[in-house]
């Protein structure tokens, strides 16, 4: 319990989603961080770290007192957004996926610290769907079956559903679904 107290104690509240974030591939994402802290401080710095399971964490950016620190390698993809510190991430890629750590360290009379973790999904748009027809022909008037195999290219969890004029199709004498 000592390190959830930590924050507390000390004065300094970091505040983060507590649910996953997701984000689209291909577009910016902004994962809000606010903190604040009942006493002066004489620096204030902000560390943004991302790790992957089974992975080290990598240093993306720091700063102290709104003076940004960039890892070189990734400058032009996050940025910092003062006077809290939020992070923009773009553009997002299916590699960003994973968590964010924000670290703040406030030096006044002592230094108080605080850290937190962000959960980041990346989402794929689901590409059109194509539609293949058994026979080719697709006329089977009055007699066999006719096969509708519908497939994408791209996209997270992907769900079918099939439709007749407007409405669902259920499973039933007159269709099977696989």
């Amino acid at each position: 319990f000592f390190h959830f107290y930590a924050g507390i104690c000390s004065a300094l509240k970091l505040t983060v989603p507590s649910h996953t974030i997701h984000g689209i591939e291909g577009q910016p994402l902004h994962l809000s961080v606010d903190y604040n802290f009942n006493a002066t401080a004489s620096e204030i710095q902000i560390i943004w770290l991302f790790e992957r399971s089974q992975s080290n964490p990598k240093y993306l950016l720091g700063s102290v007192n709104q003076r940004v620190v960039p890892d070189l390698e990734y400058q032009h993809k996050f940025t910092l957004i003062p006077p809290n510190a939020s992070l923009r991430i773009n553009p997002l890629h299916l590699s960003d996926e994973g968590n964010y750590i924000v670290k703040v360290n406030v030096r006044g009379n002592g230094t108080v610290a605080a850290s937190q973790k962000i959960q980041v999904a990346v989402d794929v748009p689901v590409a059109k769907p194509t539609v293949h027809t058994e026979p080719s022909s697709g006329v089977v008037e009055y007699v066999g079956n006719i096969t509708l195999k519908c497939t994408v290219d791209r996209g997270t969890r992907v769900a079918y559903q099939w439709m007749k004029n407007g409405k669902r199709l259920h499973a039933g004498p007159n269709y099977t679904f696989s």
